[in-house]
């Protein structure tokens, strides 16, 4: 699945259960370091809270191997595998939550920690809007100044994006195109100027 959904907009949400506030926060990232940054923001404002639980996916959420948890102070288990279970069968990919905790003075107990953890993700993903975002590759080849036209009316049928055309003896195309579509399109535009066109072989 060359395309992939991922969270439109941040979410909150908060819950009380026995004395104990719990508060979920969902955000979109496109990298562990953005999660990351989010997570110690996190501790930095609220560091009076009791705990700061979290898990992230980044990436495409069929494929990644981006993803980590955190209990932060909960008993083993308890917290971040729980919330990274429900993002990872969500089928949402560059997400981040981070739950925190402040303690009310009553212990949950392993099974009531899990439901917590597990249930305000799952609570914050109800409110989630999804937005699709596509995968892209990277592509280059040289051709002709007098193919250029054919290659430009056929890349409008296609997703592509970061196009730049380099003038020297002949003119080399760069340009990210959606996963999924790079290898008819290189067929279409091999069979358009009838093989004569020169790939970058590296891309």
């Amino acid at each position: 699945m060359p395309s992939y959904l991922v969270p439109e907009f941040a979410v909150d949400v908060e819950e009380t259960i026995k004395n104990s506030q719990f508060i979920t926060r969902v955000r979109c990232v496109n990298t562990a370091e953005a999660a990351k940054d989010f997570i110690r923001e996190l501790n930095k404002t609220w560091p009076d809270a009791t705990h700061h639980c979290w898990a992230y996916i980044v990436g495409n959420p069929t494929s990644t191997t981006l993803i980590s948890c955190s209990d932060d102070g909960e008993p083993s288990g308890t917290a971040g595998k729980p919330m990274l279970n429900i993002l990872q069968h969500s089928g949402i990919g560059d997400i981040v939550a981070v739950c925190t905790r402040y303690y009310g003075g009553t212990k949950l107990g392993t099974g009531g920690l899990t439901r917590a953890y597990g249930g305000g993700v799952k609570l914050a993903l109800e409110k989630v809007t999804l937005k699709e975002k596509i995968e892209y590759r990277p592509l280059q080849f040289s051709l002709d100044y007098a193919q250029l036209k054919d290659c430009e009316h056929l890349l409008k049928s296609y997703q592509t994006e970061n196009l730049v055309l380099d003038y020297q003896t002949k003119i080399l195309v760069k340009l990210d195109i959606a996963v999924e579509e790079h290898k008819a399109f290189k067929q279409a535009l091999n069979n358009k100027l009838k093989g004569q066109i020169e790939w970058n072989t590296t891309y």
